[in-house]
């Protein structure tokens, strides 16, 4: 029988575990490529080999996925897997009418059938839109069990954008394998706080196989989700994280109200600096969509190196890159702080921009007088080092995750913000996970 011919649509992450756990041995299938989108210099590449199986001797391209409708007539593909996240409902009709106008059927996977099930329990933590606070409720979560004499390993969704074959399974226990492991700035960004407080952190591309890795030594199996994807583990108990400043969106985005159907627990997250009405409209939407979950309350307050750098300076606020990209955000903790702490103007890096990251803005024009810290690869973090030293600014606010000081020179004076989960009365994520797990 004539396999399937398939295409599988993704961003370097949900895709390849789609594969993984779905058609890599499925002999209906044969999935003709990959097509990929968000991720530089992915075009051209291969899933190898030594990922594919035995199906797949040659591995199997990746190519842009604005070639999508013409690989779809050229390769007579008869199916295409929609396998990445944290776009609207709209958008995604719209590429499943281009598909099915091109000829081919239009996939989306269930949850359940792709999710991976442990020996250890799972808790998960998911969002309903990138830049939710997603990852300081996870680092509260390893924190809650670690202080209850629970050992934890926290698996992060996947980032592989180096060698996938050597990324397969990787374990971060402290700060040196991150170089170890070539990590680009968005993963150092959601690893780093993990291992800096003892937290061990698995990730890569064989999600099967690094589970059974995790095993052998947590008693509780943290899965910190990324991009509003769905669990890829199957979770004893879902937390899901909104967000007040964009209220509605957890209804207008997949997989983020999946995620909300699905939550035993709902986290109202940036309370403190969210207007009451916004707050008011996620929880009932809350309410709407999921009346038995759980919901939490809180704050995510910020806390800056120096204030006195900031009050009266112009300052350049550098955020979280897939927060303003993908995510939509028009903010974040930096600039949060900046108005906060007084600064007398946000500096618009737009006239500096170098390179990659003049690429960035024209692809999303929205981002405003924000830099995002794109560091997918080691050119995008050098084009970040050289526009941060060419604007015209008294401070620099660094808003990521991590202390991009460690990475690049930032010649101007320059101060970080932290940030951090605060639960705001009753339950309590405590309460929460006394009553299923402690």
């Amino acid at each position: 029988m004539k396999r399937i011919n398939t295409i599988i649509m993704g961003a370097a992450g949900r895709d390849f575990h789609n594969f993984n756990v779905m058609y890599r041995s499925n002999e209906l299938y044969e999935v003709v490529a990959f097509t990929a989108t968000q991720i530089p210099d992915i075009e051209g590449r291969v899933y190898p080999t030594e990922l594919a199986g035995d199906l797949y001797p040659d591995g199997i391209p990746i190519h842009d996925e604005s070639k999508l409708e013409s690989l779809i007539k050229e390769l007579d593909i008869k199916e295409v897997v929609f396998s990445y996240s944290d776009i609207s409902h709209e958008d995604v009709m719209h590429k499943a009418s281009k598909v099915m106008a091109a000829g081919a059927h239009f996939k989306v996977l269930g949850g359940s059938p792709t999710m991976i099930k442990s020996t250890k329990p799972v808790i998960s933590v998911c969002a309903v839109r990138t830049g939710c606070g997603k990852s300081q409720t996870t680092r509260r979560v390893a924190e809650i069990l670690k202080n209850s004499g629970k050992k934890v390993a926290a698996i992060r969704h996947p980032m592989p954008y180096g060698d996938l074959a050597k990324q397969a399974v990787q374990r971060f226990a402290t700060l040196d394998d991150l170089k170890k492991h070539d990590c680009t700035i968005e993963e150092m960004e959601e690893y780093e706080p993990h291992i800096s407080t003892g937290t061990i952190v698995y990730a890569g591309v064989d999600y099967e196989a690094i589970v059974r890795e995790a095993e052998k030594e947590a008693d509780i199996i943290l899965w910190d989700g990324g991009n509003n994807d769905m669990p890829f583990y199957k979770s004893d108990l879902l937390i899901v994280v909104t967000d007040p400043h964009r209220p509605g969106h957890e209804l207008a985005y997949y997989p983020g109200e999946t995620n909300l159907l699905l939550a035993d627990v709902v986290v109202i997250n940036k309370i403190d600096t969210a207007d009451p009405e916004s707050i008011d409209e996620v929880r009932w939407n809350i309410r709407e969509a999921n009346p038995d979950a759980k919901i939490v309350d809180c704050a995510s307050p910020i806390k800056v190196e120096d204030p006195s750098l900031i009050f009266g300076k112009k300052a350049l606020v550098v955020e979280d890159g897939p927060t303003l990209t993908h995510g939509e955000m028009s903010y974040g903790a930096g600039m949060v702080a900046a108005e906060k702490f007084g600064a007398s103007e946000a500096v618009d890096p737009r006239p500096y921009l170098t390179g990659r990251l003049q690429e960035t803005f024209d692809q999303y024009p929205d981002i405003g007088t924000l830099l995002p810290a794109m560091g997918y690869g080691d050119e995008q973090i050098k084009d970040l080092e050289t526009t941060i030293a060419k604007t015209d600014c008294d401070v620099v606010i660094i808003g990521t995750p991590i202390d991009l000081r460690r990475i690049i020179d930032i010649k101007q004076p320059s101060v970080r913000v932290t940030y951090s989960l605060q639960e705001i009365g009753k339950p309590t994520l405590t309460d929460m996970l006394k009553t299923y797990f402690l």
